[in-house]
């Protein structure tokens, strides 16, 4: 776990129950950690560039959590600095539960997984909502002209804290397109095989 995220997630209660269960010594480190890891690297960049949707988790102002999935073509959520994530929020149900939560709470957590490889990326940061008439330029940016759904507004998240997790646990899962880019080889193996089975044939037609 990296530095800046300890500091937000183990809360002086949780560092209680980390005492009474005896793993607080092997995470007391952390709080010496020179490296924060609360700005982006190229590696974070490239893998949430690669993501086509995440958990986002936000809080109401009676404290419940609301955890929902937000989806889109891969790369919808960009990286605009190594501070700053930004996304187009396109129209949906106009239950507008998340942006009712961040009008009173500002924070945010997100999980990309990437199912595939076992890996997965939490981030804790802050919210704020930007309307086209507020930064137009913004929102052009956001925008995906292959994607057809109505955008809202924009979701500007300053990074406090990142963390790889622990990949454990993880159940290897595949989309349509890498099951697709998986098989591409077999397929013109198959393909191959057909031809020279074709062409034995036809050889085998010939003789007399």
């Amino acid at each position: 776990m990296s530095r800046a995220y300890s500091d937000i997630a183990f809360t002086p209660t949780v560092r209680a129950m980390q005492r009474r269960m005896g793993s607080r010594t092997s995470y007391a480190r952390l709080d010496q950690a020179e490296d924060r890891r609360d700005a982006l690297t190229e590696r974070e960049a490239e893998f949430i560039h690669e993501r086509d949707g995440f958990y986002q988790a936000t809080v109401s102002e009676t404290g419940w959590p609301y955890v929902q999935f937000r989806g889109g073509p891969a790369g919808f959520l960009k990286v605009l600095d190594a501070k700053t994530l930004a996304y187009a929020d396109f129209r949906g149900n106009l239950q507008y539960i998340s942006v009712g939560n961040l009008e009173g709470n500002d924070r945010v957590s997100l999980l990309l997984m990437d199912y595939a490889n076992q890996r997965r990326l939490k981030i804790l940061g802050r919210v704020r909502l930007v309307n086209e008439a507020e930064d137009p330029a913004l929102l052009a940016r956001l925008k995906l002209p292959q994607y057809r759904a109505e955008v809202e507004r924009a979701f500007v998240i300053t990074v406090e804290a990142y963390d790889w997790n622990c990949p454990q646990h993880i159940t290897p899962r595949f989309t349509e397109a890498e099951i697709e880019q998986a098989l591409q080889p077999l397929r013109a193996e198959l393909e191959q095989a057909r031809r020279e089975l074709a062409r034995l044939r036809s050889a085998s037609a010939k003789q007399p």
